[in-house]
């Protein structure tokens, strides 16, 4: 499908919607106060991204793995949206 096609295609999508998520690259959720993964004080400082980011790492542990991403889900639901 041609560029202008799809363009035309998404704004037709979006004008549609009650909800919009955005997901963007890294960092944009900090001045949000959500922390970053690999700021200076970011969350692998602490945590161990092959303890908790990965699939051998939930079968290994899937209780500690669930705590992280709740409590990760804690501060996201917290924290609103940024200019």
């Amino acid at each position: 499908m041609e560029t202008k096609k799809l363009i035309h295609k998404a704004c037709t999508i979006l004008k549609e919607v009650k909800t919009l998520f955005v997901l963007t690259g890294a960092g944009i959720s900090a001045e949000s106060g959500i922390p970053t993964f690999r700021g200076v004080d970011g969350l692998w400082k602490n945590y161990s991204a092959a303890d908790l980011a990965t699939p051998q790492a939930f079968r290994k542990d899937p209780k500690m793995v669930w705590e992280w991403y709740h409590w990760r889900q804690g501060i996201i639901s917290k924290a609103e949206p940024n200019p």
